[in-house]
C-alpha cells in the first residue's frame, strides 16, 4: 500500500529544474563576489567614507525592491526565462563596467542598474521554479531552491576578498560579469515555464499588486524584519555578554537553516502552508524574546536556535501560501510582490532595532524585533491565510 502511494508522488527533481537550479547558482555566486569588493571598493579606491560605502551598497537593493513587481508581470506576459536572460545581461554589463568610474556618483548609478538586472533575474527564476514544481512538492522546491542562493553568498564573498587581494578589483568585476553570463546562457535552456493558460496575458486591467500577495508579503516582512535585526547586530550583542564573537552563533544560524532546508525540505508539504507560517513565526517571536529577555550566553544561543527553525521553516511556507492563492497567470507577479518584503526588512529590521537600542540597549532591541514577528503571528493565527477553495 505505501509503495503505491509512494509511486504516485510527482518527480520533483528534472532536467528542466536542475538546470534552473545551476543557473540560479551562478547568479548567487556572481552576487556573492560583490558583498565585501564593493565596499572595498567604495572605500579605498573612491576613497569614499562610511556615509558613500552606505549609499553604494544601498542602491542595489533599492531599485531591486521598486522594480520586483514590474519584473513579475513583465515574467507573467513575456516568459520567466526572458526575464532571466535580460536580467543577467543586464547584471553582467553593469558590474563589467563597475572598473571604468571614477566616482561614487557614477558607482551608485550602476548599482541602480545592477538591482534592476537583480530585480528581473530573482524574480523570473523563483517563479520558474514554481511553475516546474508539482504543488504538493511546492515547500520542497522553494527549499532546494534557496540552497542555492545560500551556497552562493557563502562561497562567493570569500572568493571575492581572495581576487581582490590576488588579482584586484577588475579581475572581481570580470569574475562576476562572467558568472552572470553564464547564468544567463543556462537560463536561456531552461525555455519557458509557464503553463498553456498562462502563455498570454489575460484580458482586462491587472493590479500590479495581487491581491493574493498582501497578506503573504506582510508574513514575509514580519519574519525577515527579526532575522535582518538579529544579523546585523548579533555581532555586537554577543560582545556585550561577554563572549569572544558571534561567528559561532551565525555559523550555527545558517547550518540550522541549510540542514531544514536538505533534510528537512518536505517539512513545510507535509505539515501544509499554513501550520508551518504559524509554527515558524511563532519560534521567530519566541527565539527573538528569549535573546532579549534571558540576557546571558545561554539566552542567546537557545535563542538563535529557535530563531534559525522559524527562519527555515517561513520563507517557504509564506511562497507555498502565496502561490496557493494566486492564480497562475499571476505568479510572476505574486512573487515579486512578495519578495519585495525581502528587501523591505533588509533594511527596516535594522534600522527599527538601531533606533529602539539607542533609545535603551540592544537586549531591548529584540524584544521590539520579537513585537513585529508576534505581529505576523497574530495576522497568521486569524485565519486570513487560508487558502481559496
Amino acid at each position: 500500500m505505501s509503495t503505491a502511494a509512494t509511486s504516485t508522488v510527482p518527480r520533483l527533481i528534472t532536467p528542466q529544474f536542475a538546470l534552473l537550479g545551476s543557473a540560479a547558482l551562478a547568479y548567487f555566486l556572481a552576487d556573492g563576489l560583490l558583498v565585501p569588493a564593493v565596499p572595498r571598493y567604495v572605500a579605498g579606491q573612491l576613497t569614499g567614507g562610511n556615509i558613500a560605502v552606505g549609499l553604494v551598497v544601498a542602491a542595489f537593493s533599492l531599485s531591486a525592491l521598486v522594480l520586483r513587481p514590474w519584473a513579475g508581470r513583465l515574467a507573467d506576459r513575456h516568459g520567466r526565462s526572458l526575464a532571466m536572460v535580460g536580467g543577467g545581461i543586464i547584471f553582467a554589463t553593469s558590474v563589467a563596467a563597475y572598473g571604468l568610474v571614477d566616482s561614487v556618483g557614477a558607482l551608485s548609478a550602476l548599482r541602480l542598474l545592477t538591482g534592476v538586472g537583480d530585480a528581473f533575474f530573482f524574480v523570473g527564476a523563483v517563479t520558474a521554479m514554481s511553475d516546474l514544481a508539482p504543488a504538493e512538492r511546492r515547500g520542497e522546491a522553494i527549499s532546494l531552491f534557496s540552497l542555492s542562493l545560500y551556497v552562493g553568498l557563502a562561497v562567493g564573498p570569500p572568493i571575492g576578498e581572495l581576487l581582490v587581494n590576488v588579482a584586484g578589483f577588475t579581475t572581481v568585476w570580470l569574475v562576476a560579469a562572467g558568472s552572470a553570463l553564464l547564468a544567463v546562457l543556462l537560463a536561456a535552456r531552461v525555455g519557458d515555464t509557464r503553463e498553456p493558460t498562462t502563455a498570454e496575458p489575460s484580458a482586462g486591467p491587472t493590479r500590479l499588486v495581487p491581491r493574493a500577495a498582501v497578506v503573504p508579503a506582510l508574513l514575509l516582512l514580519a519574519l525577515v524584519w527579526g532575522m535582518a535585526g538579529f544579523l546585523a547586530f548579533v555581532p555586537l550583542y554577543a560582545l556585550d555578554l561577554g563572549l569572544p564573537g558571534s561567528g559561532f552563533l551565525l555559523f550555527g544560524f545558517a547550518g540550522i537553516v541549510v540542514v531544514i532546508r536538505s533534510v528537512g525540505a518536505r517539512i513545510p508539504d507535509r505539515l501544509g502552508a499554513v501550520r508551518s507560517v504559524r509554527i515558524s513565526l511563532l519560534c521567530a517571536t519566541i527565539g527573538l524574546a528569549v535573546i532579549g529577555c534571558w540576557r546571558s550566553a545561554p539566552g542567546l544561543v537557545l535563542g538563535t536556535v529557535v530563531l534559525g527553525v522559524g527562519v527555515a521553516l517561513g520563507t517557504p511556507a509564506i511562497m507555498m501560501l502565496a502561490l496557493d492563492r494566486a492564480p497562475a497567470a499571476e505568479r510572476g507577479a505574486v512573487m515579486g510582490t512578495v519578495s519585495m518584503s525581502i528587501d523591505l526588512a533588509a533594511g527596516l529590521g535594522p534600522a527599527t532595532f538601531g533606533l529602539v537600542a539607542a533609545g535603551g540597549d540592544r537586549g531591548t532591541g529584540f524584544l521590539a524585533a520579537a513585537l513585529v514577528a508576534a505581529a505576523g503571528l497574530a495576522l497568521a493565527a486569524r485565519g486570513r491565510t487560508r487558502s481559496p477553495a
